[in-house]
């Protein structure tokens, strides 16, 4: 498992060390505030950790830097180092569990293709990680992947990671009673199985008494669980994995998002450990309830990180409880809404 990630000079993300939970860590704050950065760095490096046939030093520096250029779509590594007048460094280090996938790169404004190596894994990841964004993939598949390795896209690369995730077989075996029990709440918020066509490799949701559905024709909302329950099927989100997703709740309507709340705390509690970007108050209040619903020995580690802007930059509060990761704008604006609220029948 991750235990911090220490920033520093990466886009407007605070500088200091972020001290994760094994199991559910979830970053709040308002747009521009740096949430999605701090997912896509993190996941940049786990996939190249994961990736490397061999992880040494000379393949780590250049496969980090394309890695981190393809994630941000930036136009060259400096980019994503903050603007300040004159050349700065940005420096990303990873601490794990496991002291031997630790890593550490920097890197300067003005670099091209390039990181330097402070320290390098000593072993590989054995799960590659998940990136889900805000919009669903799974109608991309299979063609994209396909498209993206022939062609220069302007797509950032974690879509092409995880449409290729999304083609890997079933699970079979033992792990299928587990694959079964995750599969089950997600199965029933949108009616049917996720198939895949063996012929064609295109996903489609089998509906009892109804036959199959092409995926397009499905809801976005929904296409976003069917997205989730095919990496659980194929065991990409079972055991000692990373699942990154970018605002969940995007699209989904609040019904849907406690499904998403009691998933995600189910995961975690299987050893998945879980990042998860948010402004959503009512997603916050539902994944809020799930911890606080299961028993002291089976609870699901929690951690929350607080991102706000203000003059001088972007600040980070991060707490074991969301009532510690302070200011929460999500809470600071329902509370100003309610006030505006009342104020109409005065």
């Amino acid at each position: 498992m991750l235990k911090t990630a220490t920033f520093q000079n990466l886009t407007i993300v605070p500088d200091g060390e972020w001290r994760f939970s094994p199991g559910l860590n979830v970053v709040i704050g308002e747009n521009g505030t740096g949430k999605t950065h701090v997912l896509k760095a993190i996941y940049a490096l786990l996939k190249v950790q994961a990736d490397s046939a061999e992880p040494t030093k000379s393949i780590l520096e250049k496969a980090y830097a394309e890695k981190l250029v393809r994630v941000f779509r930036a136009e060259s590594l400096g980019r994503i180092a903050r603007r300040k007048q004159g050349r700065s460094r940005c420096e990303i280090a990873l601490a794990f569990d496991d002291g031997s996938l630790d890593s550490a790169i920097g890197f300067a404004t003005n670099a091209k293709s390039q990181v330097e190596i402070h320290k390098a894994p000593q072993t590989k990841l054995s799960q590659s990680p998940a990136y889900l964004p805000t919009r669903e993939l799974i109608t991309l598949a299979p063609w994209f992947v396909s498209l993206y390795d022939n062609y220069h896209l302007e797509f950032e690369e974690t879509w092409r990671d995880t449409v290729s995730l999304l083609g890997v077989p079933a699970v079979r075996g033992p792990r299928e009673r587990h694959v079964a029990q995750l599969l089950a709440p997600l199965e029933s918020a949108i009616g049917g199985k996720v198939v895949v066509d063996s012929a064609t490799g295109r996903f489609y949701l089998q509906i009892p008494g109804e036959g199959r559905m092409e995926m397009p024709l499905v809801a976005e909302g929904l296409r976003k669980f069917a997205m989730l329950a095919r990496l659980i099927s194929t065991g990409v989100l079972l055991d000692k994995g990373y699942l990154f997703w970018d605002e969940p709740e995007t699209n989904l309507n609040p019904k849907l998002m406690r499904v998403i709340a009691q998933t995600l705390i189910e995961l975690a509690s299987r050893g998945i450990q879980v990042f998860v970007a948010t402004h959503s108050l009512f997603l916050l209040r539902e994944l809020e309830i799930e911890l606080a619903r299961h028993k002291p020995e089976h609870r699901t580690g929690a951690r929350f990180f607080a991102l706000s802007a203000h003059a001088e930059g972007v600040s980070l509060e991060q707490a074991d409880e969301l009532a510690g990761a302070v200011p929460i704008v999500a809470l600071d604006e329902a509370l100003a809404q309610s006030d505006r609220y009342l104020a109409l029948g005065a």
